[in-house]
């Protein structure tokens, strides 16, 4: 493990554990599942070298572990133990935090492969109404069946939303629905953002 903060606290543990650069986002690509190295490598755009540290020390914390899918794939992966799957919380009040001071996503971000099933699994399905919810966000899709997330589209949509990365934030940082596309239950759209997080005003009028 990487050389640690020498204190009796538990959030000093806990950053002994996840607090190195990259070690937060590997814990948030293993939350979809589990991946391959490459896969990994790839998703993040690491390099190999530290990336095959972070998944040393997440190993040795008892946070991730390796396992070989079965045939025909055969394939080696990494995964969250059930210590690792516990940091889903402490990831959606992380992500809840630090959108109150993103802003809205510019030409010049670099929007990971999956963020919006990503998005869509950590900020919103914990809190979604049941239904079926669509999401197509550039060439990113990600669906809501009943508070679960899933990849892709699904069959019989009650509500489909489409539109870009700035459109999306907008509806549902500023509650605007001109930015995008609605198909579908408007009224079951608007229980979805009547009970999604929010950024305070405070702190979206100084993003």
């Amino acid at each position: 493990m990487s050389r640690g903060y020498d204190q009796y606290c538990p959030i000093a543990h806990a950053l002994d554990l996840v607090g190195e650069r990259w070690s937060l986002l590997v814990v948030r690509e293993l939350m979809q599942g589990p991946k391959r190295y490459t896969d990994l490598a790839a998703q993040l755009g690491i390099g190999t070298n530290i990336l095959a540290a972070r998944l040393r020390d997440l190993e040795a914390g008892g946070i991730v572990t390796k396992s070989k899918l079965p045939p025909p794939a055969n394939a080696r992966v990494y995964e969250l133990t059930p210590y690792g799957q516990e940091l889903k919380g402490a990831l959606r009040e992380l992500a809840l935090w630090g959108a109150r001071s993103l802003g809205p996503p510019t030409t010049e971000d670099e929007l990971f492969p999956g963020w919006v099933e990503n998005a869509v699994r950590m900020v919103l399905a914990p809190v979604t109404p049941p239904g079926r919810f669509e999401f197509r966000v550039g060439d990113e899709i990600a669906s809501i069946v009943d508070g679960r997330t899933q990849p892709g589209p699904i069959d019989d949509p009650d509500v489909v939303v489409e539109g870009d990365p700035v459109g999306i934030y907008h509806m549902f940082v500023d509650r605007r629905l001109d930015c995008v596309t609605v198909q579908g239950d408007d009224e079951l759209l608007e229980r979805l953002l009547d009970v999604a997080p929010v950024p305070n005003e405070a702190a979206t009028a100084g993003a």
